[in-house]
């Protein structure tokens, strides 16, 4: 079995993708911020000490998208042409999910899970005042479409588009 980012002497690298035709790909990521019913009221409210915590958490989920390769040293510098950063109040917490979307050599997963992953530590960065035993749970990525494997829906996640 081979590895793409190890060369021959097993060092890590990152893959050359100079060859490939830019294709359009999208990824779309979820994940969730379980907190208290005292932080979805301030939410539901708008009443939280920090702000506007959607606000806030959703630019921050775009910038993270864009910055992704600053963030992951092996990912390629690519153009994020969309991205998209949706939250939904729950009674136990904040569903999130984000989709990112260019034309590039290589797909874009890694910019949407970065996206949901930065924007649940904006909502917790937000709430940590209200609610200490707050919770990121299941950040993972949902679909992907585009590129050379094709169009991928991970079983059991429905569109929410």
């Amino acid at each position: 079995m081979s590895f793409p980012h190890l060369d021959s002497a097993g060092r890590a690298h990152m893959v050359d993708v100079t060859a490939k035709a830019p294709t359009v790909r999208t990824a779309t990521a979820r994940g969730f911020v379980r907190c208290s019913a005292e932080v979805v009221a301030a939410l539901r409210d708008g009443t939280a000490p920090k702000g506007d915590v959607l606000a806030v958490a959703r630019i921050a989920g775009i910038q993270a998208a864009k910055s992704t390769a600053t963030l992951l040293p092996l990912a390629h510098v690519i153009g994020v042409h969309r991205a998209s950063v949706e939250l939904d109040i729950t009674d136990d917490g904040v569903e999130i999910e984000a989709t990112v979307g260019t034309a590039d050599r290589t797909g874009v997963e890694m910019e949407a899970i970065t996206a949901v992953s930065v924007t649940a530590l904006a909502v917790v960065d937000m709430i940590k005042g209200l609610d200490r035993a707050v919770v990121i749970e299941n950040v993972r990525i949902v679909a992907k479409s585009g590129g050379r494997s094709g169009d991928w829906v991970r079983p059991g996640e429905e569109d929410r588009s």
